[in-house]
């Protein structure tokens, strides 16, 4: 059985003392660089592991930053905040922290296992994901003053849009880090404005999800930009794949068909797409025309996209499903997103020095950050 390595070990082997171990490992800006690197070589040498529960006493902190597992979805959408949830374990394990997982099927059952998470595991933080129009949650962590940073801005009635097109709430004040909506919407409507498209669609969801009117706010805006009014060219239901389908089919059996579409979620767009499919490959959908007395819908086609596929779509996300199909999606930096969060929150943990870009006499640590996302081209646009 091997011999347990113990900070006498690593002092021994660094040439230094006991406590200036301890430094580097709780304090390291105590501790000069050429030290630092000295004694992090001893660690890594002989395997010496910090015992967790010592360090819990010594520091107060327990080094857990808990947030949720979403529930289950489509299996589609629903990949999202997995790739987003990665992104944050490999970015609090960088910065010396694990990740503690709760599950939670609502906002009051959530707010209980903050109670009980707080009695029973003292995580250091939470980060909150899927914000929405009011939100319980922010509210009750701040009022116990739990730190916390929430993927997604804090939706709500009043306060600055700004140019994002979604309403920021009235009480903004904590660290969040979200992803434009309303400019990835925009890229892919100027995209198929671009291809010539003038009766651009949009499929979304009902009002008031903040994060689905930031979305439909891109659409409408670079629409209305380019003198297209978008009055009659959207449609709203849940997200679903068959939703996605009828609304689609709803859009394309207008008096004036749209040629395109922008859709919410790669999920509504999955829909759109076997209704656009479906629907040419029997012949019901051409790509020139209008609708004829047999009921057969033919719309103006536009170069560029699928061939023989005569309404172009793009939904939002970049699922795996959507590269597997070859669907045109919006992209989201998860992985900044997550390293965002996690930045965020050892920013309030260790605030920065005096002197510093982010020390509060120059202004106060940044607490707010939109990301910017990006448009992936694929054979349906």
């Amino acid at each position: 059985m091997a011999t347990k390595v113990t900070i006498t070990d690593v002092a021994r082997r660094a040439g230094v003392s006991r406590q200036t171990v301890s430094n580097v490992l709780n304090s390291p800006e105590l501790v000069r660089e050429e030290t630092r690197d000295r004694v992090r070589e001893a660690i890594e040498t002989l395997g010496y592991r910090v015992s967790q529960a010592a360090r819990q006493m010594r520091t107060g902190r327990s080094r857990l930053i808990a947030t949720r597992i979403e529930p289950d979805q489509d299996g589609i959408n629903g990949s999202v905040l997995d790739r987003f949830l990665h992104g944050l374990t490999a970015s609090a394990a960088r910065a010396g922290y694990r990740i503690l997982l709760y599950a939670a099927g609502d906002e009051r059952s959530e707010i209980d296992t903050f109670d009980d998470l707080v009695g029973s595991h003292e995580p250091d933080a939470f980060v909150l994901t899927s914000t929405y129009h009011g939100d319980g949650r922010p509210a009750w962590l701040r009022e116990r003053r739990l730190p916390f940073v929430t993927f997604g801005r804090p939706w709500g009635d009043t306060g600055d849009t700004g140019d994002t097109g979604g309403a920021v709430g009235s009480d903004p004040g904590h660290p969040w880090v979200d992803v434009d909506g309303a400019a990835g919407t925009a890229a892919a409507t100027r995209h198929l404005l671009d291809a010539g498209h003038r009766r651009i669609g949009f499929l979304g969801w009902p009002p008031g999800s903040g994060v689905g009117d930031d979305r439909r706010s891109g659409w409408a805006r670079t629409l209305a930009g380019a003198g297209v009014d978008p009055a009659g060219l959207d449609q709203a239901t849940d997200d679903g794949v068959a939703d996605g389908e009828k609304a689609a089919r709803d859009l394309l059996r207008a008096e004036l068909p749209i040629t395109a579409l922008v859709c919410a979620s790669d999920s509504l767009a999955l829909g759109a797409l076997h209704a656009v499919r479906s629907l040419t490959a029997s012949g019901q959908l051409t790509a020139s025309g209008r609708l004829t007395a047999e009921g057969r819908l033919t719309v103006g086609g536009q170069a560029g996209g699928e061939e023989g596929l005569p309404v172009r779509v793009i939904g939002f996300d970049d699922t795996p499903v959507a590269k597997a199909v070859g669907l045109s999606s919006v992209s989201q930096p998860l992985a900044e997103a997550a390293a965002g969060c996690v930045g965020l929150l050892t920013r309030l943990f260790d605030p920065p020095s005096p002197g510093t870009f982010d020390a509060p006499e120059a202004g106060g640590p940044r607490t707010h950050v939109l990301l910017q996302p990006s448009l992936i081209l694929r054979q349906s646009s």
